[in-house]
């Protein structure tokens, strides 16, 4: 039995050719300039990574909450849920092609009474291990709930439902460890010398910012006319995910504050460090423009409440802040790994090798959001269409049809 398919054939071509020719341009990277590749490939694959695990945390937390609001839609976050097999061995399979990126060969030779816990802790075989334990139980756990929550299709049995919640719960005590940790093996560690107590709860805002958005624009889609959530998805519905993305661009604007402000007010060398090479120089603007795409734009734009109830409106939010996580972990990831001193030459402008001193935005990261986007987008267009797209017996499904936000 095929998949109902619920996009247009041109759709569909346009994210083959966007997968198809990013990865093109990519595997002639790795070749031609593995290093800038390689850290491109990183960024791609933790965006899709908290795309599907922040799915997983959506659902999960609607269910210890005992909501009903969402559940006419809640195939689209379940849809994000099940991306976690596939972006889970992507980002396993990165962080094993260089896992050189994480050593320590000179980090704590000064002090090694101090740093023995980090030399340890990034030990490379207990690093991958780690890795692979933290994206297995997240594969397990969201799988198990997204699969409980379609068996309900089937058999109709409210006792579902306070499984889930169970599950949920477990899920999410599971997330909120491995899920810090993982941020800090695989991002924070690309500076190994430099650390934050908040960078787990950082990303943790970032991510619930980024499902939600992608959760507007999936529900937005499918609501057009002669597509399966017309009718369902509604605007009281598109209203409370507003004031969620509006309330989480004000979450994250704080947690980015609170570090900010906390390092500079003690101005430890250690500390420092990470915001010096990122607010001085070339890379302080393209600090300013996280902080305009992920919270100025969001605030300023959704405070009034018919913003929040209007399509074309929440869709262009939605865009901007799915661009304004990307430039977020562009700015965590690529001055961690710079290794030059700026680009010269035409050639080097167009084709640049290396990751230099300066924001790059060439080809190697074009061919990677041209992936993103392409992977992201089939996958999800195929996750949401395998299961059916309303939750016809869950309990709540009918106070969710006529739901009216407050």
């Amino acid at each position: 039995m095929t998949s109902p398919s619920y996009f247009s054939n041109d759709v569909r071509r346009c994210l083959n050719g966007l997968m198809v020719g990013g990865g093109v341009v990519l595997a002639c990277g790795a070749v031609y300039a593995p290093d800038r590749v390689w850290a491109n490939l990183l960024l791609a694959a933790f965006y899709l990574l908290t795309v599907a695990l922040g799915g997983a945390v959506f659902v999960a937390l609607t269910y210890v909450t005992g909501a009903g609001w969402h559940v006419a839609f809640r195939r689209v976050p379940e849809a994000m849920a099940r991306l976690l097999p596939a972006a889970g061995i992507a980002m396993l399979l990165v962080l094993a092609a260089r896992m050189s990126a994480y050593g320590w060969p000179h980090a704590g030779e000064h002090h090694p009474e101090t740093f023995w816990f980090k030399e340890l802790w990034l030990t490379p075989t207990f690093w991958m291990v780690r890795a692979v334990v933290y994206v297995a139980l997240w594969i397990l756990l969201a799988g198990r709930l997204v699969a409980r929550s379609q068996k309900q299709d089937v058999s109709g049995d409210p006792a579902i439902t306070a499984g889930n919640t169970r599950l949920s719960a477990l899920f999410l005590i599971v997330y909120a460890v491995t899920f810090s940790l993982a941020s800090v093996d695989w991002i924070m560690a690309l500076e190994p010398m430099w650390f934050s107590t908040m960078w787990g709860v950082y990303n943790f805002a970032g991510m619930i910012q980024t499902a939600l958005a992608v959760v507007i624009i999936l529900g937005l889609l499918l609501r057009r006319h002669g597509q399966p959530l017309h009718g369902v998805f509604n605007n009281d519905h598109l209203h409370d995910l507003g004031k969620l993305l509006l309330g989480f661009s004000c979450f994250w604007m704080y947690i980015w504050f609170s570090q900010y402000m906390l390092i500079w007010y003690t101005n430890i060398p250690e500390e420092t460090s990470y915001f010096i090479s990122r607010t001085k120089g070339p890379w302080a603007p393209v600090v300013v423009l996280s902080i305009v795409l992920n919270w100025i734009v969001p605030f300023i734009v959704l405070l009034p409440k018919p913003a929040k109830r209007s399509g074309a409106v929440m869709m262009r939010v939605a865009v901007v802040v799915l661009i304004g996580r990307w430039v977020d972990l562009y700015l965590m990831v690529m001055p961690s790994l710079m290794t030059d001193g700026g680009t010269s030459g035409i050639r080097q402008r167009i084709f640049p090798q290396t990751i230099s001193a300066v924001p790059d935005f060439a080809i190697w990261e074009v061919a990677a959001l041209c992936l993103l986007v392409g992977v992201a987008g089939r996958l999800l267009l195929r996750s949401f269409a395998s299961a059916s797209p309303i939750p016809g017996k869950d309990p709540y499904l009918k106070e969710s049809l006529h739901y009216h936000a407050g």
